[in-house]
């Protein structure tokens, strides 16, 4: 029998907000948003998949390495794979996918039954290989909706870096993390004080990391539950907030590039829906 699944919830609310702002949201460029926005989820949680031995997760990763390119610092490449696939690499793994879906069912991010995670995995899995990353965030599209997990197969000496809720957590292969892919992420290591940086992550196998990663669509009513509910923007406005669908961000510090530029960004009349079609 596997180990029990460890889970750890990291808060991810000490925001360090760019002047002229006091907050940070997310808006939408889909319709059903158009004139919403929500704050970010403000927690991260690491679950550890105890189901999967080093051998299964190198077995794992091999594929993942063999599908991809990753050459240059902070490339990041995809490889849809599948759980019949999944499954064939890790043979002495029983019901792997639903050992995964149980692992994320821990966060409760989605409510507590198990077929809302079967489901989302049953949509799409992909391999994700990277050389480091330089600091950048996920939001346009239906991404502002999702939450994001990524599983660690091969990983060493890396930090999973969050810099503006102050998140900096050393990865291990087997480390299952569930995020919110608006607030910039990257990828650091130990020595370099949270910096994505070029020079730590020179050309070689030794320096690629191996990911299972996919999506975690989440319903306004599920939002509201997490304590990120979608609201008119003029709320969002009243607060002070920074929209992250337009910051742009230092690729080694994740720092907010001039921030003073982007005073109007919550605005009703700076939506990213036609009016005619949203």
């Amino acid at each position: 029998m596997p180990p029990p699944l460890t889970h750890r919830v990291i808060a991810a609310n000490a925001y360090r907000v760019p002047q002229p702002f006091k907050a940070f949201a997310v808006r939408s460029d889909e319709p059903a948003h158009a004139f919403d926005a929500r704050a970010p989820y403000d927690r991260v949680h690491v679950v550890r998949a105890g189901f999967l031995n080093a051998d299964a997760l190198a077995s794992m990763a091999a594929p993942g390495r063999a599908r991809t390119t990753a050459e240059a610092f902070s490339d990041i490449d995809y490889a849809t794979t599948t759980p019949q696939e999944l499954a064939a690499a890790a043979p002495g793994v029983a019901d792997l996918v639903g050992s995964l879906a149980a692992a994320l069912q821990v966060t409760g991010v989605l409510g507590d039954e198990l077929g809302a995670y079967r489901s989302s995995l049953a949509t799409r899995i992909d391999y994700l290989v990277s050389r480091g990353a330089g600091f950048h965030n996920d939001v346009r599209g239906h991404w502002s909706r999702c939450l994001f997990w990524i599983l660690a197969l091969a990983v060493a000496d890396v930090e999973f870096v969050m810099p503006h809720p102050g998140v900096q957590l050393a990865l291990t292969p087997g480390d299952l993390v569930v995020f919110d892919p608006a607030l910039a992420h990257g990828l650091s290591r130990p020595g370099d004080a949270g910096q994505a940086m070029e020079t730590s992550f020179p050309a070689g196998a030794d320096n690629l990391q191996v990911f299972l990663t996919g999506e975690l669509p989440v319903t306004d009513a599920q939002w509201a539950a997490l304590g990120a509910p979608w609201l008119p923007v003029e709320e969002h406005e009243r607060r002070g907030a920074l929209d992250l669908m337009v910051a742009e961000f230092d690729d080694r510090s994740g720092a907010i590039k001039r921030p003073r530029e982007l005073r109007d960004c919550m605005k009703r009349t700076t939506c990213y829906v036609d009016r005619e079609t949203g």
